[in-house]
């Protein structure tokens, strides 16, 4: 079965791990924005470039740069089987540029997954992750306000996918291997419907 999954959850959710243990399961790779950065600007590409100068200032790349990004990506011979998109779209406009690079393929997102977790879990499990890796920026006040603007952009986004019949709710509680079983379960569920 081929499968196209967006992968929406807060920061702190454990949505990376979760999705590289999903890709791997099903056998098709990761989009992640991060990723696409790091790779551009090692190579030196003219988007690289012009995200390295955004990224070195402390400012958001631009939606254009990651965009156009994410528009060659999608262009990998190895996106055949599918792929999972994480951390992207971040915001409506996105998704709108999302499903026009998509058409032009004449391909589909086949569903939305949402990693839920209560806030306060959230806020504990990142206040720990700060002091394990040494984040002193992370402190509770910085780390509300990552997720208050998570809430903002991404409420919307979930309620357009839910709104096609396209978002898969997911319990974030639980053991890595749980979640990761919960993820499983809800992406089999598309092949029978």
């Amino acid at each position: 079965m081929t499968c196209r999954l967006v992968l929406l959850g807060p920061p702190g959710s454990g949505k990376g791990t979760q999705g590289a243990i999903l890709a791997e399961r099903l056998g098709i790779p990761t989009i992640s924005t991060g990723a696409l950065f790091r790779d551009q600007m090692a190579r030196g590409t003219a988007l690289g470039v012009e995200a390295q100068t955004y990224i070195a200032q402390g400012h958001l790349v631009p939606d254009r740069v990651t965009n156009a990004m994410v528009d060659q990506r999608l262009d990998g011979a190895d996106l055949a089987g599918g792929f999972i998109l994480d951390g992207y779209p971040r915001n409506v406009d996105q998704v709108a540029v999302l499903d026009a690079m998509l058409a032009k393929r004449s391909i589909d997102i086949d569903a939305a997954l949402e990693l839920t977790l209560p806030e306060e879990l959230i806020v504990d499990r990142l206040l720990k992750r700060a002091v394990i890796e040494g984040r002193a920026d992370d402190t509770e006040p910085v780390i509300r306000e990552r997720l208050k603007v998570y809430h903002a952009e991404t409420a919307p986004i979930a309620a357009l996918y839910r709104g096609l019949n396209a978002l898969l709710e997911v319990d974030g509680l639980g053991t890595v291997d749980q979640v990761s079983q919960r993820l499983q379960d809800r992406v089999d569920s598309l092949a029978g419907s």
